[in-house]
């Protein structure tokens, strides 16, 4: 088998590429990082020196960054459905919310989150609170942009939707969407029924007791 991840099932980044391979059902061996397998942790740090994941080893290529793996898979193992439009306008809009997803629900997620497993003395307040302000005005422009499509870049399930499934699900446990943000929710909720985004979901499931702030009793 050519395709190898190493990945962590609790990482969001890791849920996004993994929904992207379930979507298609692309065959790969999964290193699974954790204490058990140490050997697999060695391997990552000697593929990428910063010891980020998810990475993708095909045939002793390295391939990085979720967005670029979701993309590479496209171009060079493509499946059934593709998770990158035809036509430079539809591509770019599915780009766009990709980045949208990343960097404004994602990472402010990810900032509030990590701040709960600082020492006492190295907490950062200010970045959280400006991490939670950040997603109080994502998740209104969100609604709004979901009010006349199915998903994140229109009529078809895409990257953006990989990168939203694992942004907005960790991101309601931490900085919950309002009720009242009715499309957005109803979003969250679709991404959560989709087989490939449930299927990640599962395979993480064991690991909740380890989210730092808490995981909540749904979902």
């Amino acid at each position: 088998m050519s395709l190898i991840l190493y990945a962590h099932p609790f990482s969001s980044y890791c849920q996004k590429v993994l929904t992207a391979l379930y979507e298609n059902a692309t065959p790969f061996t999964y290193r699974q990082l954790s204490p058990e397998d140490p050997a697999a942790s060695s391997e990552l740090a000697a593929l990428w020196p910063l010891n980020r994941f998810p990475v993708l080893v095909d045939e002793g290529k390295t391939v990085l960054e979720s967005s670029i793996i979701i993309e590479y898979l496209g171009l060079n193992h493509p499946g059934p459905v593709s998770l990158l439009p035809q036509g430079s306008a539809a591509a770019l809009e599915t780009r766009l919310m990709d980045r949208i997803f990343d960097n404004y629900v994602m990472t402010p997620m990810q900032r509030i989150v990590f701040d709960f497993i600082r020492p006492a003395e190295s907490r950062d307040p200010l970045g959280v609170t400006q991490a939670r302000e950040m997603l109080d005005r994502i998740y209104p422009w969100l609604d709004e942009k979901m009010k006349d499509r199915p998903w994140a870049a229109g009529d078809m399930f895409s990257l953006a939707d990989c990168a939203a499934a694992p942004a907005l699900f960790y991101a309601d446990w931490t900085h919950p969407i309002d009720a009242g943000l009715k499309c957005l929710r109803a979003y969250r909720a679709r991404l959560l029924a989709r087989p490939s985004f449930a299927r990640a979901v599962e395979e993480a499931r064991p690991f909740r007791a380890f989210f730092p702030p808490g995981a909540p009793d749904r979902d």
